[in-house]
């Protein structure tokens, strides 16, 4: 699911994907027939994020075992045997069992469609335009300015420690609950419809709790005072919040679904940080969370934390209720693979990380991810200047 963290770094990384966007050729078709495909997979799709096509492969029947708690891949009355049995080859690389969920970070420039990226900038330029004037702008209705003030008044306080819990509250009801009420409501508005409302509710209360956390992370009660001269606790605390990044759910690199221009899917995500751990936003999370709380050591930072904790502690929850609703067997599939404890499966023999696993993050979106990392580290002067002009 999605999170401050994950808009945070989406807004850095905007630029970049627009400009490697707008560069790239048509998009090439998917070799799977949509009259062949299950619809509930995104896997087998024509309408799938481009982000998502990788070559497919045929599987080895020899090498796949049947996971507890299902029925056997190979059992003709499986869902996993019939998708994976619907594959045409397509690659010169040696069988193997294909995958049941989605490749993440799978990028293709090749892949890509000039109108889709020329409509997203479109579209995500109004869309950040409207409700900039709805929420902040000067001559707008400036509904920011009545949300805090509202919130305030509700807590009866303007304690900022107070004030950032009751806001990020409130921001983790609209998002969960609206993303709960997805699987009824999208059926009947439409998924694109629905993701236009997800954004227009989440992105000005996201904003809102961003803009106050970073004007008032220094206030309130100071709890304990980290050393500033000690390099290596720097260092460590600097690492936690780089890696933290690496952790961001997959599906924050669909842009066009995102944007609604490509119909958005609910992913099952199978490689990549997945297979490390099956909730990576969560973890990522936590450790954004740890690693600030330690380094600032106001009220203000640990109620923040607090709520984002707990919010995304919720997430692993809801996440897994919504896919196993989604996916069905395929997700308990990938749930028998998985774990939330990173890291876990893989000691426990559950997942077998491939000899090149490596290659499944030297990928497109995880660089510009790198990237946009080391340059918010650097822009958080910026950061709280562009904060301050909005006064809350």
């Amino acid at each position: 699911m999605a999170s401050l963290q994950r808009v945070t770094t989406t807004a850095v990384v905007l630029s970049m994907w627009l400009i490697v966007g707008i560069n790239n050729h048509t998009c090439n078709g998917f070799t799977s027939s949509p009259s062949k495909a299950d619809s509930r997979s995104p896997c087998f799709s024509t309408s799938t994020a481009c982000f998502l096509r990788r070559p497919t492969r045929t599987i080895d029947v020899e090498s796949v075992e049947a996971f507890p708690g299902a029925a056997s891949p190979l059992d003709n009355n499986s869902v996993i045997a019939k998708k994976n049995t619907m594959l045409q080859a397509s690659s010169t690389e040696p069988p193997a069992v294909e995958l049941v969920g989605d490749d993440s970070a799978y990028f293709d420039l090749k892949e890509q469609r000039l109108d889709e990226w020329i409509k997203f900038s479109a579209a995500t330029g109004f869309v950040l335009l409207a409700c900039s004037w709805i929420w902040f702008l000067p001559g707008g209705w400036h509904a920011g300015d009545a949300f805090l003030a509202g919130t305030q008044q509700l807590c009866g306080t303007t304690d900022p420690a107070v004030t950032i819990f009751a806001m990020l509250s409130i921001f983790a009801v609209a998002h969960s609950g609206l993303a709960g009420l997805r699987t009824y409501a999208a059926p009947i508005v439409g998924e694109r419809a629905w993701r236009v409302l997800f954004a227009v509710v989440s992105l000005p209360l996201a904003l809102s709790c961003i803009s106050f956390f970073v004007n008032h992370a220094r206030e309130g009660m100071q709890l304990w005072q980290t050393p500033r001269d000690d390099p290596l606790l720097h260092a460590l605390l600097w690492l936690a919040n780089f890696i933290s990044f690496l952790f961001l759910y997959p599906s924050t690199f669909n842009l066009l679904e995102i944007a609604a221009i490509q119909k958005p899917q609910l992913h099952l995500w199978e490689t990549g940080v997945t297979r490390i751990t099956r909730h990576p936003q969560a973890v990522g999370q936590i450790l954004w969370c740890l690693a600030h709380t330690a380094w600032v050591g106001t009220s203000t930072v640990a109620a923040a934390s607090t709520v984002l904790i707990v919010h995304h502690v919720f997430s692993m929850y809801h996440g897994d209720r919504r896919l196993a609703t989604r996916h069905g067997e395929a997700f308990e599939y990938v749930k028998s693979k998985t774990s939330i404890v990173p890291f876990q499966a893989v000691w426990e023999g559950r997942q077998e990380l491939p000899s090149d696993y490596y290659k499944e993050f030297l990928r497109g979106p995880y660089f510009l991810v790198v990237g946009g990392t080391i340059a918010a580290y650097f822009a958080h002067p910026y950061m709280q200047a562009g904060a301050a002009l909005l006064h809350w």
